[in-house]
């Protein structure tokens, strides 16, 4: 799939901001709320609003966003895009802060173990297809030593690493443009 440098930069904005998320945009596509629903109404989804993922963003808004990427790379190639959507929504739900999981619980390694607990909470919470469970599970990939299954759970690796790179160098650029250099009060 080739994209323009149009195309480029309006996935890098659309990564960068999270206020469609926040004003729940994803709602006006039917299609995708017809695959995502049960997923996104659900408590325990939106109990992910409660930690941080990369930058400013939240785990669930970058769910969503790699969700909705995912759900559109697919549907642009038509591949099977319900159930890149649904385990994009679930591929982080490990349900607690990462930033201070080590310090609080003595496990070091959520890079490499944290597939495994979203998938053991997605399959508490939701009915799952095989192929979205090899998806959660595999989508670290290579940092975890096996790849996923299909093209489509390579599509989640891709939006994954995609957003969380866009939401990390976001909040860089504000960092650089608006708070490098500034004095702290004394």
């Amino acid at each position: 799939m080739h994209l323009t440098r149009e195309e480029k930069e309006e996935a890098i904005r659309w990564a960068e901001d999270s206020s469609w998320v926040e004003r729940e945009d994803y709602y006006e596509d039917t299609d995708y709320m017809e695959c995502v629903r049960d997923i996104i109404e659900s408590p325990v989804f939106q109990s992910m609003d409660n930690y941080m993922q990369h930058g400013d963003t939240t785990c669930k808004a970058h769910c969503i966003k790699v969700s909705y990427m995912g759900y559109c790379i697919c549907r642009k190639m038509g591949w099977e895009y319900a159930e890149v959507a649904r385990a994009g929504l679930l591929h982080d739900l490990f349900l607690y802060d990462w930033h201070t999981h080590a310090k609080e619980t003595g496990e070091h390694f959520h890079g490499f173990t944290h597939p495994q607990t979203a998938l053991k909470n997605a399959v508490k919470y939701f009915n799952l297809t095989e192929k979205e469970k090899d998806m959660i599970l595999r989508h670290m990939w290579p940092l975890t030593p096996i790849p996923p299954k299909s093209r489509e759970g390579m599509v989640i690796i891709y939006s994954d690493k995609f957003c969380g790179l866009i939401e990390t160098m976001a909040r860089v650029k504000r960092w650089i443009l608006f708070g490098f250099g500034k004095k702290s009060a004394a």
